[in-house]
């Protein structure tokens, strides 16, 4: 998508559709991605007027679209019936106006601040983004872990969140939460106590600082450099529906997702859930195993949806998978090393380049190798069987990950 070609109309025809649409709708997803947020717009706000336009107006839609599918006919039949009350009214003028006097402003994709991971959401990814802070967004989470968990949060916990956060902050990560109560509270006070920027995906408009109880916290999370941000328009009610949507938006802002602590039906194991879908990597915090408080997450352990994270470090190499900090892999590695020698000490620069490049948890394809290494295909097989006689390199299924020496 073309950044930075933002016009008034579209700015406000998203902001509209924010108004019409509850998050994650996908129908209207698909539909602003194939004819845009304005026609998108026009063409609701005509065929919602009378009930009898509806099946006329979809029908020519679908003829202009060269759709030939009974069951996305019927999804856009009952899409219209479902935005339809919410098309009377609508003041994006309004909107956009208040979140300005409040210092806040919208993002929209069609703007350069618009941050992309959002957009391995599909017609999932939010319409626009309701923001507060001075902070660019796109900036913010550039460099970014997503870090989630309990409401009901135990002294554990918080102090692993808020420890986490703050040695992340340290190390230039900024943190993603969800602004609640327990674990999301600790994981951004840990941020702002070591100065570091931290991001809270709001369930409700970002005008309401919800739960009152962490007002004053949201208000540290933007004098601090940190944003607040919301797909709900100004006045957007918190719900249990947006809060769990809102979920999706953590999972895909970061560069991975840990869940630092969580009970075993918590709403966070679905963040987690996500964040795998969306081929994020996902750990998970270990407790006391008599902890029903850490049950969920010995439950991703268990079923390999996650690995076991014990502090910033390991945190910071499992972002590294994704190729952002992979030299902290190392760092760590030898920070924990008790041997005056490194078991890959002495290998020859091609074969260090691919030691480098295996990640630690999920074995990658060859060809993610080859590209993180920076070497050819014949260099690379080389070397992983160099590697592979001296058990640091290994295969799992068709990929390789480092090995066990």
């Amino acid at each position: 998508m073309t950044r930075g070609t933002e016009t008034s109309e579209t700015l406000l025809s998203r902001a509209a559709w924010s108004r019409i649409v509850e998050p994650a709708d996908e129908v209207a997803g698909m539909l602003v991605a194939a004819v845009g947020p304005v026609a998108g717009l026009r063409w609701v706000c005509a065929v919602s007027t009378d009930p009898d336009l509806v099946g006329q107006g979809v029908a020519q839609l679908m003829d202009r679209l060269g759709l030939d599918s009974p069951t996305m006919r019927q999804r856009l039949v009952r899409a219209v019936a479902r935005w339809a009350p919410r098309v009377t009214g609508l003041d994006p003028r309004h909107d956009v106006a208040m979140l300005h006097g409040l210092g806040g402003r919208l993002v929209t994709p069609e703007n350069e601040e618009w941050p992309s991971h959002l957009d391995d959401l599909g017609a999932a990814a939010p319409l626009c983004l309701w923001v507060r802070g001075e902070s660019r967004v796109d900036a913010v989470l550039s460099r970014s872990v997503s870090l989630v968990g309990a409401r009901a949060s135990t002294d554990y916990g918080d102090r692993v969140a808020g420890e986490m956060a703050a040695v992340l902050a340290d190390h230039g990560f900024a943190t993603v939460s969800g602004g609640a109560y327990g674990i999301d509270a600790a994981v951004h006070r840990g941020s702002l106590a070591a100065s570091g920027a931290t991001v809270a995906f709001l369930a409700g408009g970002v005008d309401r600082l919800y739960p009152a109880g962490n007002a004053q916290l949201l208000r540290a999370i933007t004098d601090q450099g940190g944003v607040l941000v919301s797909e709900s328009p100004p006045g957007g009610v918190p719900s249990r529906v947006r809060f769990l949507k809102r979920n999706r938006l953590i999972a895909a802002a970061g560069s991975a997702t840990v869940v630092v602590e969580a009970a075993w039906r918590s709403g966070s194991l679905a963040t987690a859930a996500r964040a795998f879908d969306l081929l994020r990597p996902v750990g998970a915090v270990p407790g006391p195993v008599t902890s029903m408080a850490s049950a969920g997450c010995h439950r991703l352990l268990r079923e390999g949806r996650a690995v076991c994270v014990t502090d910033a470090d390991d945190v910071r190499e499992l972002a590294g998978s994704t190729g952002a900090d992979r030299a902290g892999a190392a760092d760590r590695d030898a920070r924990r090393d008790s041997a005056a020698r490194r078991p890959h000490d002495g290998l020859d620069p091609s074969d260090q380049q691919v030691f480098d490049a295996l990640p630690v948890g999920n074995a990658a394809d060859l060809a993610v190798v080859v590209h993180e290494a920076g070497v050819s295909v014949d260099d690379a097989m080389a070397s992983l069987g160099r590697l592979e006689v001296r058990g640091l390199a290994r295969r799992d299924g068709s990929g390789w990950l480092r090995g066990r020496a």
